[in-house]
């Protein structure tokens, strides 16, 4: 698996880098051609805490999982723990639903909008996203693997623009383009 490890305000040493390959590796038994796979990591320091957020895109589903610990090791346990559940309790979902490897990687461009009146609110991130075909339950799978409220779709049968997001009694709902 390639990793792309970034740091933000804190330098990432040989030791910190060869742990997360170490522990990152045990995602490689539930990925084929896992050698083509790239995991994104980017480590954060606020105060006396460290966020490890990893984001593995892959072609039919996205696997991300974040983590805030005091302790660097104990934040890349956790998280990594998370990825690894997320597999395992949706890998009969994963398996009938999505075809087998063939990954391919695409990472959505983030811009910024540049408004300068503070007072006002604004757009503080804008994200250009591939909207690919498919059924609600799979964009149910993706939405609850990517941890977001909701998930943009083209509906498989129709190819209209649909959301399905999850509802405070922990239902889900559709919006549907007309």
């Amino acid at each position: 698996m390639e990793l792309k490890i970034r740091g933000e305000k804190i330098k990432i040493t040989s030791a910190m880098k060869e742990y997360i390959e170490e522990k990152l590796g045990k995602l490689d038994k539930y990925l084929e051609n896992s050698e083509t796979v790239c995991a994104h990591i980017i480590v954060k320091v606020r105060n006396h805490e460290q966020k490890v957020e990893i984001t593995i895109p892959l072609k039919s589903f996205i696997l991300r999982s974040e983590e805030t610990q005091e302790d660097f090791y104990a934040a890349v346990d956790k998280t990594i723990d998370k990825l690894e559940r997320q597999v395992r309790k949706n890998k009969t979902r994963l398996m009938s639903k999505h075809e087998k490897a063939n990954f391919d990687f695409n990472f959505d461009s983030i811009i910024p909008d540049k408004k300068e009146d503070k007072n006002q609110k604004k757009i503080v991130k804008r994200k250009a996203i591939e909207i690919k075909p498919m059924s609600e339950e799979e964009a149910i799978l993706q939405m609850e693997l990517i941890g977001h409220e909701f998930f943009m779709y083209k509906d498989r049968n129709t190819m209209e623009t649909a959301v399905v997001y999850k509802r405070k009694d922990g239902n889900y709902g559709i919006l549907e383009s007309e």
